[in-house]
């Protein structure tokens, strides 16, 4: 289904400093999720941010938790983000029909948290440029499960552009500059 701004939730789901330190392209990934960050308060999309046990593997990463000022977060101890009551209060408070996902790991809570939604009826985007694993083999597979069970796949670009939907104006400027 088509991305609609004002049906849109952006979940960023535990890109936490211990467990991000094994990802695989790191780099790329941190910068692809700030940027999706950035572009969701652009086009006034809200946020859900979780962390998955901090005490264990602590905090989010610096630039993604300043990207993120202004949103609530939100600790857990289950995988998928829905099966934690108040992360699933929460995302059903905004109603919103659509959901981008983006963070960590693609195969284990991103993953559980997709099958979840889409069992919820949610509309699913799964960022995939700003979603990994420590691994490339679980990432891949993680993409091709959710992309089974009906997830959307989508990039940063893709979806910024297709929230915008028009090429002009200080929106659309304010969202290019993040992309370059």
């Amino acid at each position: 289904m088509k991305l609609i701004a004002e049906e849109t939730l952006l979940l960023v789901i535990d890109v936490q400093e211990k467990i991000f330190s094994a990802m695989h392209e790191q780099e790329k990934t941190k910068q692809n999720i700030c940027r999706l960050i950035e572009g969701s308060k652009i086009l006034n999309i809200p946020v859900v941010w979780t962390e998955q046990y901090p005490t264990g593997l602590g905090p989010t990463l610096g630039e993604v938790a300043t990207a993120l000022n202004g949103a609530e977060l939100l600790e857990k101890i289950t995988f998928s983000c829905l099966g934690n009551d108040v992360v699933s209060k929460k995302i059903k408070s905004y109603n919103k029909n659509q959901t981008l996902v983006c963070g960590i790991e693609t195969h284990v809570c991103i993953y559980q948290t997709v099958q979840d939604l889409l069992i919820k009826n949610y509309d699913v985007h799964v960022v995939t440029d700003a979603v990994m694993s420590r691994h490339k083999v679980n990432h891949n597979l993680g993409l091709k499960k959710m992309d089974a069970l009906g997830a959307n796949m989508t990039s940063v670009e893709m979806a910024l552009f297709e929230l915008q939907q028009i090429a002009s104006g200080d929106t659309f400027k304010a969202l290019a500059s993040i992309i370059k």
